[in-house]
């Protein structure tokens, strides 16, 4: 088997349960964090905090500033049963009813949980000033919702969602009753700005205020995009040629900031190290074939498997991803398949901890 394989199966690996990360580590920068470098033989075993180390002056690291907005609802429907409402994407504004202007609207795609699905035009409760109203039915379980709420003192949607929503934790991660309140903080990365994810870009969950300003004092720039992740990162690779596989899209946004950053960073001669594949799909979906960065926004296509050639990033920072993933088929471009394959091995067999809530990888190329 080649490092350009693009048979499903050979991106499988055995995880044993118990390694599945359901809380994040005490300390964000005190997970653990293997460090594949492409000149060295084996990994290195190492705490977060010690990427500073792996980092020089000139260097360029780039973050996603997306923000997680709350998108899991759990309320009630008109019959009195239990009802769970999955928002998909941040919802729209819409123009509020003319029968009753005090309650503001706005449009989303949803995932309905119940044991009963409700029906078209019915009305799903989250609270005396919160509801949804289902408009629409689709075959592969989406519905489209209009949200309802009655606000306090000028509340925003967003507030309204702080307030009622649970943070949309993956499935690996077993929150029976909802989310946590250290999930509010925990699921969220330090530099978060933009609302609009429905599942953090996990790999920068474990930068601590304190290492970024290190990393800063370093000498190192550092510089943000936005990737708002959705639904479909969760979406499972079913073609046996992963090749054939449809890739979900995303929302993406280069400031010219940054592009100008990694334009001036490699005339430098430095690297370009990317926090999490959310940031490498939008840095090679904007670039050009000379590398060259196109600032603005659009929406996010990019399939990346090995085969793929690099235009920008030369380093990755990244957690370890599920078994016959599309974030697994990233990482294995980076770094080739046989490396990646026998390290996440290695990293089984020395108990590191796995997803979202679980331990780091840092890929080092040059």
């Amino acid at each position: 088997m080649t490092d350009h394989s693009y048979r499903l199966d050979d991106y499988d690996y055995d995880l044993p349960a118990d390694l599945i990360a359901q809380f994040p580590a005490p300390q964000r920068d005190q997970s653990r964090l293997l460090v594949l470098a492409t000149q060295n033989p084996s990994p290195a075993h190492r705490r977060f905090a010690d990427l500073i180390d792996y980092l020089r002056a000139g260097d360029l690291l780039v973050l996603n500033t997306t923000k997680v907005f709350p998108a899991r609802l759990l309320g009630s429907k008109q019959t009195g049963g239990k009802v769970e409402l999955f928002l998909l994407a941040l919802p729209r504004p819409a123009v509020a009813s003319d029968a009753d202007p005090t309650w503001h609207q706005a449009t989303a795609t949803a995932l309905i949980k119940s044991s009963k699905r409700p029906k078209k035009g019915s009305l799903l409760s989250f609270g005396p000033r919160f509801r949804a109203r289902i408009d629409d039915l689709h075959p592969d379980g989406k519905a489209e919702v209009t949200l309802q709420y009655r606000p306090e003192q000028e509340q925003s949607l967003e507030q309204v969602l702080e307030l009622h929503g649970q943070m949309p934790l993956p499935p690996y991660i077993s929150r029976p009753d909802g989310s946590l309140g250290e999930d509010r903080d925990r699921y969220q990365t330090r530099y978060a700005r933009q609302t609009g994810s429905v599942a953090a870009p996990t790999a920068g969950l474990h930068f601590s205020d304190e290492l970024l300003a290190a990393i800063r004092s370093k000498g190192v720039e550092l510089a943000t995009i936005v990737l708002h992740v959705g639904y479909g990162t969760f979406a499972p690779v079913r073609s046996e040629d992963i090749r054939d596989h449809a890739i979900h899209r995303e929302y993406v946004e280069i400031p010219p900031a940054a592009a100008e950053a990694i334009h001036r960073t490699k005339q430098a001669g430095g690297r370009v190290w990317a926090v999490g594949t959310t940031t490498v799909r939008t840095l090679e979906f904007a670039a050009d074939e000379q590398g060259l960065i196109r600032a603005g926004r659009g929406e996010c296509d990019l399939f990346i498997y090995p085969g793929y050639r690099f235009r920008v990033v030369d380093n990755l920072i990244t957690n370890f991803h599920l078994p016959k993933s599309s974030l697994l088929f990233l990482v294995a471009a980076l770094a080739g398949r046989n490396r990646i394959m026998a390290t996440y091995r290695e990293a089984v067999m020395a108990g590191y901890r796995f997803f979202s809530y679980g331990d780091a990888m840092a890929i080092v190329t040059r």
